[in-house]
């Protein structure tokens, strides 16, 4: 399917359930402050938590360089599961069969922490229980399918294999987890965010966080030279902006997903359905206005790496009208996520040496339960309260096996991509770029990318990634230059979109 092909993608990426949510306008930080708790991102991970302190007592002061809700959570599909893909065989394999447990049981308290959240304050999010489900059409894959339930029955898992699921689909064998459940999320976080004003809790937005001194009494200074002085301070700013010596760069790696809302005349069966293989098909729905929805997902790839953004998005259309005789396709829109590697987020002390500094990432494709858990758990460090799941989510924690292999694979890639960049050789000119076009370019000498709006006016920026000198590619899904080492991304006027960059791509001139 091509754009010329009676294409009928709708321009805008943004995802469908901000239309019905209506967020306060918060200021900029605009002084220096003093509080308990400086929290960095304003995602599940950073409201939750900001909620959950500010209840306590806490002084939190809650900053996110754009919009509140305007990152990754509000670009999910809002799956509350423990079924992270065919994961607890791996991690029995890697981590052992207690701590396979424990991410079980750290996901299954976070769906509960969430559902009980919503019952307190009688939140309407569209909760609904669902089972969920992995399926395959591989030899290969059914063989993983079942020592994963074997992995199931050791750990407690309620669930099941089934060799059927009601899509015309072709499969030859599916597992399932029991009751897990999927909600609106910004539904969900709106009465959160209104607690923490209530409990005198600070939110600031358009404020970037660009360092941290560390210290007893750590300091956040953000972009526009302001302080935040506090005893604590929280990183759930998707990438962590202060590292330390952590080397978080080298020891995750980014991947974009994509998603299409569809309507179709067939009505949903229930259940929430994802492919073991590759490329990944995800498959639930939800309600927009009465009307039921299809929300089919996958696609994902390293960041700044593949095919051009949009045909992912025409692979995802041209899977629902095959399978599903879709009626009308309405949005679309894409997410960015960070996997570990031992796919366990980072969530803890930054480095063992800087205490006072927390971080959480790593969240794979399973933000709102991974974020969630992120939140209880940092909530308990900082109170000095028992977790059972620390040491399970130990940033500083490297194993052998995967880990070094990963380490080696990932960066292995990172160093290619930097070479590979810089040698890249094009004779296009500013003259063959198209409106709501982008190309690579020499411009005296140096590699330059150039996008012409719809309107025809020319954006030229340095392409290289201000993190590490990687060169960013164009994301024409997004209108974005990614990087495919570590995966910042940039806006065409070359702001940074996402990190873990903080500063801009230089301006060109032609």
């Amino acid at each position: 399917m091509t754009e010329e092909n009676n294409y009928h993608m709708p321009e805008t990426p943004e995802p469908y359930w901000r239309e019905s949510v209506s967020f306060p306008s918060f200021p900029k930080l605009e002084e220096d402050i003093t509080v308990d708790v400086g929290i960095v991102g304003g995602g599940i991970t950073g409201i939750t938590t900001a909620y959950l302190l500010s209840k306590k007592g806490y002084k939190v002061a809650l900053i996110e360089a754009g919009k509140l809700l305007n990152g990754t959570t509000g670009h999910t599909t809002a799956k509350v599961t423990a079924q992270h893909g065919l994961i607890y065989d791996e991690l029995i394999q890697h981590l052992g069969e207690d701590k396979a447990r424990l991410y079980y049981e750290a996901a299954m308290e976070a769906k509960q922490f969430i559902k009980d959240t919503i019952e307190e304050k009688n939140i309407a999010c569209d909760w609904s229980s669902e089972d969920a489900f992995v399926y395959t059409n591989s030899d290969k894959y059914v063989s993983k399918i079942d020592k994963e339930m074997e992995a199931y029955e050791k750990l407690d898992i309620k669930g099941g294999i089934v060799d059927d699921i009601p899509f015309n689909i072709p499969i030859k064998k599916a597992i399932k987890m029991d009751d897990q459940a999927q909600f609106h999320p910004l539904k969900y976080l709106k009465p959160l965010v209104d607690s923490i004003i209530e409990n005198d809790g600070l939110i600031y937005e358009n404020t970037t966080a660009s360092s941290v001194d560390s210290g007893d009494h750590p300091i956040i200074l953000t972009s526009n030279s302001h302080h935040i002085v506090c005893k604590r301070v929280v990183q759930a700013s998707h990438f962590p902006f202060h590292g330390g010596e952590g080397y978080y760069f080298a020891r995750m790696y980014p991947s974009r997903s994509y998603i299409v809302g569809v309507t179709s005349k067939e009505s949903y069966p229930g259940g929430m359905y994802i492919s073991a293989e590759k490329p990944t098909r995800s498959i639930r729905s939800t309600t927009v206005d009465g009307e039921e929805l299809w929300l089919i997902g996958g696609d994902g790839h390293r960041t700044g790496e593949g095919k051009p953004t949009l045909e992912h998005y025409q692979a995802l259309e041209q899977f629902a009208e095959t399978t599903f005789g879709m009626d009308e396709y309405k949005y679309r829109w894409s997410a960015q996520d960070l996997t570990t590697l031992d796919k366990v987020p980072y969530i803890g002390q930054v480095t063992d040496d800087q205490p006072e500094i927390l971080v959480a990432t790593g969240y794979r494709k399973w933000g709102m339960t991974n974020g969630t858990v992120a939140a209880l758990v940092l909530t308990d460090i900082i109170t000095g309260t028992d977790n059972r799941f620390i040491d399970l989510y130990k940033p500083s924690r490297f194993h052998a096996d995967p880990d070094l292999k990963k380490f080696n694979k990932y960066n292995a890639k990172v160093a290619k991509h930097l070479i590979k960049g810089k040698l890249e050789y094009t004779s296009t000119t500013i003259e063959d770029v198209g409106q709501d076009e982008a190309k690579v370019i020499r411009l005296n000498g140096n590699r330059a990318g150039v996008y012409r709006d719809k309107h025809g006016e020319v954006h030229i920026v340095d392409t290289t990634c201000t993190h590490m000198g990687c060169e960013v590619n164009w994301n024409n899904g997004d209108r974005t230059w990614d990087c495919p080492c570590h995966g910042s991304r940039f806006a065409i006027d070359g702001a940074v979109v996402e990190g873990p960059a903080n500063k801009p791509l230089k301006k060109l001139e032609e």
